[in-house]
């Protein structure tokens, strides 16, 4: 695959896919090596900020608490028409929560010893082909909680607008778009897998297939050498 591909199908139901996440079935030759999906929960806390918009709802009721009071209400009263409101800023997080879980359950990334696959959408599914040769280089953004976002630079002349991909790419990169596999529970072992295929996929065509057996025995040995990129994955 020399370029990037992208295909359209209407609606969110996933049916019609040959192989969960992928357009058609697997080249012969091709294998793949991952496929997953964000964790909903850390879609809400990175992409929705959740926990940002939790924290401004709750101080406006603390707000409106102390202003009732302070205006001569009792603290009863206060605490009372307080509560009334409440219902609402929760129905807010509820419905950023539910997004957050749409977002997750109509994504599913796929990694091979060739492409990345992003299957993309929660009302049009758009499938996107990013051959491993058309990736520059990676980054991976971390979280606490051991998810995280793995951010993919391209080559130059290849682009994907940002409008196209989001929430799926990295945040306010809107000149040079970098489509982004977001939320990833263990981004780093995903990022190793990412390491080995590409490495793999920038030798001469005659050389893969003996380099093919090297990357997978060395798979799980690359967590030690983080830190470059794309000869390693960085880290930001």
């Amino acid at each position: 695959m020399s370029g990037l591909e992208h295909k359209h199908f209407s609606g969110p139901e996933h049916g019609w896919e040959p192989e969960p996440g992928l357009p058609e079935r697997l080249p012969v030759g091709e294998t793949q090596l991952w496929q997953g999906m964000p964790d909903a929960a850390a879609v809400a806390r990175r992409v929705f900020h959740i926990q940002a918009v939790g924290a401004y709802f709750a101080l406006l009721l603390t707000w409106k608490l102390l202003a009732d009071w302070h205006d001569g209400a009792s603290f009863a009263d206060s605490l009372l028409g307080t509560l009334k409101v409440a219902p609402l800023p929760a129905l807010g997080l509820l419905i950023l929560y539910g997004l957050a879980v749409v977002v997750a359950r109509t994504t599913r990334y796929t990694l091979t010893d060739k492409r990345v696959v992003m299957r993309i959408g929660m009302v049009l599914s758009v499938t996107y082909n990013i051959p491993l040769r058309q990736i520059a280089s990676a980054d991976i953004r971390r979280d606490g909680d051991g998810t995280g976002d793995l951010c993919l630079r391209l080559v130059a002349g290849q682009r994907i607008a940002y409008a196209h991909l989001w929430p799926h790419a990295r945040p306010w990169r809107l000149a040079n778009p970098e489509p982004a596999l977001r939320c990833l529970p263990e981004v780093v072992a995903i990022a190793d897998r990412l390491r080995s295929a590409w490495a793999v996929a920038q030798q001469p065509s005659d050389a893969v297939v003996a380099a093919q057996s090297d990357a997978i025995a060395s798979s799980h040995s690359l967590a030690g050498r983080r830190g470059n990129t794309l000869a390693g994955v960085g880290q930001v």
